[in-house]
């Protein structure tokens, strides 16, 4: 009889413990787990489908709602639309709290961002606004039927 050698005694080991059904838990991306998170903390916001690096969320006060993955040289992106002119002040109440927990700062300096960007469209400004507020890149954007706003970060 010849002499099993140990790896076959290994893979045998291992095929064992598969068919029986034990193996490691599995853990969460960091991105589903931000958005589970986002869903837990603010009213009314649900969690939808992840294409692509985005995970599309659903509000009442807004008619998009993403989040961004991180990659190579960028946090996660956070991007709401509202159908309307002038945003009401649940949207821009769920940007604040979104942004305040995704980025990690105060959700009182997330509002003012937000405002701040939002208040400077219009005639003078123009309908395409790029800001930069406590490290946040914010953008505003507003066209006929959509006002909306994307904030995000650079990676340090």
């Amino acid at each position: 009889m010849k002499p099993v050698r140990w790896t076959s005694r290994v893979t045998a080991a291992a095929a064992l413990l598969a068919a029986l059904g034990v193996a490691t838990p599995a853990i969460a991306d960091p991105c589903d787990e931000l958005a589970r998170q986002l869903a837990e903390q603010i009213d009314g916001l649900k969690v939808g489908q992840a294409r692509g690096g985005i995970i599309y969320l659903a509000h009442p006060a807004a008619s998009v709602v993403s989040l961004g993955c991180p990659s190579r040289n960028r946090q996660s992106d956070f991007y709401a639309a509202t159908p309307q002119k002038k945003p009401s002040t649940e949207f821009t109440a769920l940007v604040a709290s979104s942004v305040a927990q995704i980025f990690t700062i105060p959700k009182k300096d997330a509002l003012r961002g937000a405002k701040r960007c939002l208040d400077r469209i219009g005639l003078i400004r123009g309908k395409n606004i790029k800001t930069r507020y406590r490290k946040l890149d914010i953008h505003c954007a507003r066209t006929k039927t959509v006002t909306n706003i994307t904030v995000s970060r650079e990676k340090e």
